[in-house]
């Protein structure tokens, strides 16, 4: 267990890339434009005065345009004034239901490597994260049946799905979704689903929502934010959607949190959603472009990237540069290369059996990426 005081590996590589001057790499967070009509909006709400608390459930316009997203893009039907809470960021979302629904004694089921937040809410509610490793199986990831099974006992409470998933880049194909949904009813788990990469998904693929399968909504709470769709991840305005008593549970935790936050960039993001789907799709063209460039260029220095379905990072397999532990390899890449990585074995919960793994983010300017490959390349092709 990590101790209060200790360093997390993202500062750690941020304090290396600062010091050497490196290409970061490390951590999801973009330097991308944002919607020009979704700042203007929020410049013309704090200039006109609204600068106050929202409402404890988030702005009415907001909750609105989360229920019309749900519908539109998913055929999901949500009462905006009992089904959607607004929340500052997803990740307040997701520790606010593990608080609401989980405490000792509890454990929770969460696929490995997995996003730092959902141990971390573990912790903090009492329960206990139970990891089922995602193997890598050709050039992606595959979600193991057998350890899922193996993972439900009497006490599992909740399990955590993240997909668009961080950090692999793995989208969950509809069979592997099938199989969750079904062990679900059959259990009467309640799902978490983290779905902030729902509009970043590529190559023609498709985001399926598990709430939409059967017997899957009354027992789904849906996690998303504005953050990645509108590159805007320092506003914090996230949303969580679901059955109203789900939600309601939600809501009593989550009040003593932040209470509410963020209202004119609810009143902007409120806009901004019934136009996502034209500003999602350049995005999406940007980050392919991105990835693509990426992966060309690692292949290029020796290296072998997985395939990255969705979200902001590629995962390579880094035994080729010498090393097998990526931890190992991010310590010393600012130095070789002039470029800061974060090892996945930093998002592994369980018994890590790919240390050789490294996450390279490509939401980033292409001419940083194209930086980044330069200087890898120089470093280890040939």
């Amino acid at each position: 267990m990590r101790r209060a005081n200790e360093t997390s590996i993202f500062t750690e590589m941020t304090e290396l890339a600062h010091r050497t001057g490196a290409v970061n790499l490390g951590q999801g967070v973009p330097d991308l434009d944002s919607p020009p009509e979704l700042l203007a909006g929020v410049a013309e709400a704090v200039l006109a005065g609204r600068n106050q608390y929202p409402p404890a459930a988030g702005h009415p316009t907001l909750r609105a345009a989360v229920a019309d997203h749900q519908r539109r893009h998913w055929g999901i039907e949500l009462d905006p004034t009992a089904q959607v809470l607004v929340t500052t960021g997803a990740t307040e979302a997701l520790a606010s239901a593990v608080l609401a629904l989980t405490g000792p004694g509890d454990e929770i089921v969460a696929f490995d490597p997995c996003y730092d937040a959902y141990p971390a809410d573990a912790r903090l509610s009492g329960a206990t994260l139970v990891p089922v490793p995602l193997t890598v199986d050709g050039d992606g990831f595959a979600l193991d049946a057998d350890a899922l099974r193996a993972a439900l006992t009497p006490r599992t409470r909740l399990l955590v799905l993240n997909s668009p998933h961080n950090p692999t880049g793995k989208l969950f194909t509809p069979d592997e979704l099938t199989l969750i949904a079904e062990l679900c009813v059959e259990r009467d788990l309640t799902v978490l689903t983290d779905e902030v990469y729902e509009h970043l998904v590529y190559d023609g693929a498709r985001h399926v929502p598990i709430a939409t399968l059967p017997g899957m909504a009354e027992r789904t709470l849906t996690v998303s934010s504005a953050g990645k769709t509108f590159s805007v991840t320092g506003w914090k305005v996230g949303w969580i959607s679901g059955p109203a008593e789900l939600v309601t549970a939600v809501a009593s935790v989550k009040q003593w949190l932040t209470y509410a936050s963020g209202t004119p960039y609810q009143e902007a993001i409120a806009a901004a959603l019934g136009t996502v789907d034209t500003w999602a799709a350049g995005l999406r063209t940007t980050l392919t472009e991105g990835r693509d460039l990426l992966a060309a260029g690692l292949t290029e220095a020796g290296l072998r990237p997985l395939r990255a379905d969705a979200g902001y990072f590629l995962q390579a397999d880094v035994r080729p540069w010498g090393f097998t532990e990526g931890l190992a390899l991010c310590r010393r890449l600012p130095e070789l290369a002039g470029v800061v990585a974060i090892p996945t074995s930093a998002f592994q919960q369980g018994v890590d059996t790919m240390p050789w793994l490294v996450r390279f983010s490509f939401c980033r300017r292409h001419d940083a990426l194209r930086e980044a490959v330069t200087r890898v390349t120089a470093a280890f092709a040939g």
